[in-house]
């Protein structure tokens, strides 16, 4: 199993429609105090990762953790849903559903753990 790293912040919120601006505040001030450089890529990840919870479950709560490893970031995203995100068929048509996949272009790796008392955790591995 890959080393995840420590933990330099965390937030919990309620699954609502302002959430992905919450927590894109908080990991952006995150990156700030930790002067972990360029937030773009974070901010643009964690916006995705909560809006999901919030659109596609029922979960009343999200949990956003940032853990810092030698050479990256990981972003976790925990919520209480057993429902898995799945990378759509890209569809010129259709208009939503390119988060995931525009998500997996930037960031260097990305996946989901289910927890053993239900939920899951979205993460993403960012460079530093």
């Amino acid at each position: 199993m890959i080393d995840m790293g420590t933990e330099v912040g965390a937030i919990s919120l309620k699954s609502s429609a302002r959430a992905p601006e919450k927590a894109r505040q908080w990991l952006g001030s995150v990156f700030r105090e930790r002067k972990l450089g360029d937030d773009w890529i974070g901010r643009t990840v964690v916006t995705e990762l909560v809006t999901n919870v919030y659109k596609h479950t029922d979960a009343e709560l999200v949990f956003v953790r940032l853990l810092l490893g030698n050479s990256h970031l990981v972003l976790e995203v925990e919520d209480g849903s057993d429902g898995v995100p799945v990378v759509r068929d890209e569809d010129e048509t259709a208009e939503s559903g390119r988060g995931l996949l525009m998500m997996s272009l930037l960031v260097q790796d990305w996946g989901v753990r289910t927890l053993i008392n239900g939920g899951k955790v979205t993460w993403a591995r960012l460079g530093v």
